[in-house]
């Protein structure tokens, strides 16, 4: 582990980082916190948002991690997959989230293809730290990526990583398909895990992984592990906040609990305002600005006199 990421820097640590009080009274969790959860058992929760108004619901709600990830090509700008997220897109929505959440963590996932060089991985985190005031970056992959991940890690960038099913490289998977259900398999996720922890990582993200087996190689790390689709061993979870509120329908992954239907409202307030508008009761006087009666009857003879002239 480097010195750089053992040890936080005064803005991640929320030293003259202008960073607000949470919900309930808590300030922004820490890299110090966030690794020690480990050890305390406290189970941290992470949330992708990918706009100021869920950033604020979850600063609100006590989320203890704001991901900005890049899910949001498909959830706000209708792509199929996550590829087509830039990094001009994933800072604009990561400024969002950071004026929405001033108070909490804030995660920024790298986009596909956007570390696959040292030098790369370098310039685009950096522009995450700088321009959009994350508290740190997230790529994907283990051994493969272990020298990427080292040398932001080096370079004072706090780093974490993902595992397991990574949307970046799933056109080599065949698909969606949960990863590590044979022994050899899980083995690879085991020396993916290490690999990411031996380069100073953290926290890793497992995606897909049956739950026993994230739960035997989160046994095996100092780092916490945070689960989607991963059962409930990991030292934390996360989702999407749009899956967990049924914002986006196109399709709902296994392991994705509805918390609310939101869509289902938001279409039938919207149905009720179509119904009002074509029948003429919206808006009523409730709904609409008043003027004085002598105002509008001079008003009204002025137009008069207009007509006339």
């Amino acid at each position: 582990m480097s010195t750089a990421q053992a040890t936080p820097t005064a803005r991640s640590a929320g030293i003259g980082s202008n960073a607000k009080t949470a919900a309930g009274g808590r300030e922004k969790r820490t890299i110090t916190e966030i690794r020690a959860s480990k050890q305390t058992g406290e189970k941290m929760v992470y949330m992708s948002v990918p706009d100021y108004t869920s950033a604020k619901w979850a600063e609100m709600a006590g989320v203890d991690v704001a991901v900005v990830g890049d899910s949001l090509a498909m959830v706000a700008h209708g792509h199929p997959s996550t590829i087509p997220a830039s990094m001009d897109m994933m800072i604009m929505h990561a400024q969002a989230v950071r004026r929405g959440a001033p108070g909490t963590f804030s995660l920024g996932c790298m986009p596909y293809q956007s570390y696959h060089t040292v030098e790369r991985a370098l310039a685009n985190a950096t522009r995450f730290m700088q321009e959009a005031l994350c508290d740190a970056v997230k790529p994907q992959g283990g051994r493969s990526q272990a020298h990427i991940l080292r040398a932001l890690v080096d370079a004072g960038i706090p780093t974490a990583s993902h595992i397991g099913l990574t949307p970046h490289t799933i056109a080599l998977f065949g698909g969606f398909k949960i990863q590590g259900r044979t022994a050899e398999t899980a083995m690879k996720i085991l020396e993916d895990a290490l690999a990411i922890e031996d380069a100073g990582c953290f926290m890793l993200e497992f995606e897909a992984v049956p739950a026993r087996i994230a739960r035997l190689i989160s046994a095996q790390l100092t780092i916490p592990t945070i689960g989607i689709g991963a059962g409930v061993g990991c030292d934390g979870q996360i989702l999407l906040c749009h899956d967990l509120l049924g914002v986006f329908v196109d399709f709902k992954p296994k392991f994705t609990k509805r918390y609310a239907k939101l869509t289902e409202v938001a279409v039938g307030a919207i149905e009720q305002y179509v119904k009002e508008v074509k029948e003429g009761s919206f808006p009523d006087d409730e709904h609409s600005y008043s003027v004085k009666d002598e105002e509008y009857e001079n008003f009204a003879a002025m137009v008069a006199r207009r007509r006339h002239i």
